[in-house]
């Protein structure tokens, strides 16, 4: 604790100081923005703090490639298909930055007033010399941000001639004043991201070259050099390379790091992260409970679909499906809660009919799925994460010993028997669990192999009984615009 109260003293006293005379006086001493990076990283490791907080499943794979990419002060080039974090991670590394930094007041380069590059910064020295005005800026304004697009240009990214004001000024062309610098040079000192750098042409991507190899740019052939101080990362996915663009050979060979990033590995670390990164409202969260079954079955569905011959796997599958996912799901057991007047409900298996919207549209398909349809493909994935978590939960007969009796025997015979339930979406949950409690053996079979189920979700278990029974060919089951019915095997075909 004095540790910090000590540190947070030194802050205090350095933002105090106003002029260069007293940041000189004060000792401070300027660094280059890799080297403050790598510093504050190995403070980090040093004190066992997490130095990418927020991001999982990466601990042992790309945050250690990241972080010897900080410590080889490299310029970074984050490889990996949508949806990987690639963007979040720059974004963290501002809180690598040391807290404040000064920059000559009034400069649009954030002018070191130690080591000036810009003709402003150094006329202000000149003239003002130790009164030289100072302010300090905070590291979260030293993130910058681009899309590469293909209409970018190199007077967008580095800077042109602004006759307007060579007119205004009455300056010449060939004085440096006439330049208006673009969103790199405007990035010095800063941490500069430009995503999707695929997208950008060829002959914009050689640009950079010199700001990468030697850190300075030219601007329309002016004989001057502006040495910037720059921590580029880039981002771009494996699919560019082959259907949009691809990052140059010289310029890919000036990025000092290619750091690959992937997918979460399990359902836990993939729930980590929707958890996270899903936005609920407080009353949606007093409203809605999420079993944790629904928050399993929506990963099982986002791991399905990565490996489903109708999506095309080079496009990937984002981790922004099962936020989307859970943010559906919620809204609608919120929405029949509403309906219905209940103060209180639980997310349903018949509430995945809801997510179809967040998975149309975030998955790529292949031909074939263009042919069998977006909501089909939807169906079909929800359908494969239900068969594949009800054989982690519920004996089928090939687990079972041979003398051991059918456990879904007695449910499989009530259907049987000509009788048939339905589960519309929007009835309530007494309704619900009322229609759930007349399937003979349904609640037993649930008691038998689920443990620790509270009152709703031991129907939420019944439900998914019946929906995996169905995938499992043991049961039909029915899908309509608002209920979902199941009946005997025999009796749906004869039906259908």
């Amino acid at each position: 604790m004095p540790a910090t109260n000590a540190k947070q003293d030194n802050l205090n006293n350095i933002t105090a100081i106003k002029t260069l005379g007293e940041l000189k006086a004060s000792g401070y001493v300027s660094k280059s923005i890799k080297d403050e990076l790598r510093e504050n990283l190995i403070e980090k490791m040093r004190n066992k703090e997490l130095t990418f907080k927020g991001i999982w499943g990466f601990e042992h794979t790309v945050i250690p490639d990241l972080e010897r990419a900080i410590l080889s002060r490299h310029n970074i080039n984050m490889l990996g298909l949508r949806g990987q974090a690639k963007t979040k991670m720059a974004r963290l590394m501002i809180q690598l930055l040391d807290e404040h930094i000064p920059v000559i007041e009034g400069s649009e380069l954030n002018d070191d007033p130690l080591n000036p590059i810009s003709y402003f910064g150094k006329k202000q020295i000149a003239e003002l010399g130790n009164s030289t005005p100072i302010a300090w800026m905070h590291r979260d304004e030293r993130y910058v941000e681009k899309l590469a697009t293909p209409d970018v240009s190199v007077a967008d990214l580095i800077g042109d001639v602004d006759p307007i004001k060579a007119v205004n000024q009455k300056l010449s062309y060939n004085d440096e004043r006439v330049i208006h610098f673009g969103i790199i040079p405007r990035a010095n000192r800063c941490i500069f991201v430009i995503n999707e750098m695929p997208d950008l042409q060829a002959r914009i991507q050689v640009a950079l070259f010199n700001i990468l190899q030697e850190g300075d740019v030219q601007i329309r052939g002016f004989k001057f050099r502006l040495k910037l101080d720059t921590q580029f990362v880039f981002t771009a996915n494996p699919e560019d390379y082959t259907n949009r663009g691809s990052i140059v050979t010289p310029l890919k060979d000036r990025i000092g790091s290619q750091i690959l990033t992937h997918y979460p590995k399990t359902i836990e670390l993939a729930k980590k992260i929707t958890r996270q990164e899903a936005v609920l409202t407080e009353n949606q969260k007093k409203i809605v409970e999420i079993p944790e079954l629904l928050r399993d079955l929506v990963e099982q569905v986002v791991m399905e679909a990565r490996d489903n011959e109708y999506v095309d796997h080079k496009s990937g599958v984002s981790a922004r499906l099962s936020i989307t996912a859970i943010e559906n799901l919620v809204s609608s057991a919120e929405r029949r809660a509403i309906i219905n007047g209940d103060k209180k409900t639980t997310v349903r298996i018949g509430d995945l009919h809801g997510i179809i919207p967040s998975i149309t549209g975030k998955i790529e398909m292949v031909y074939e799925g263009e042919q069998e349809g977006p909501s089909n493909v939807a169906n079909i994935l929800i359908g494969k994460a239900i068969r594949t978590l009800f054989s982690l939960h519920f004996p089928l007969k090939e687990k079972r010993n041979k003398e051991e009796s059918d456990p879904f025997g007695e449910v499989v015979e009530w259907f049987e028997s000509g009788k048939n339930t339905q589960l519309d979406f929007d009835n309530s949950d007494s309704v619900f669990a009322r229609e759930l409690n007349k399937v003979h053996g349904l609640g037993k079979l649930v008691d038998k192999y689920i443990s620790d189920t509270g009152k709703m979700d031991k129907y939420i278990w019944m439900e998914f009984v019946l929906y995996g029974l169905s995938e499992h060919s043991k049961l039909s089951r029915k899908l309509y615009e608002d209920k979902t019915s199941f009946s005997d095997l025999l009796g749906g075909y004869l039906g259908g």
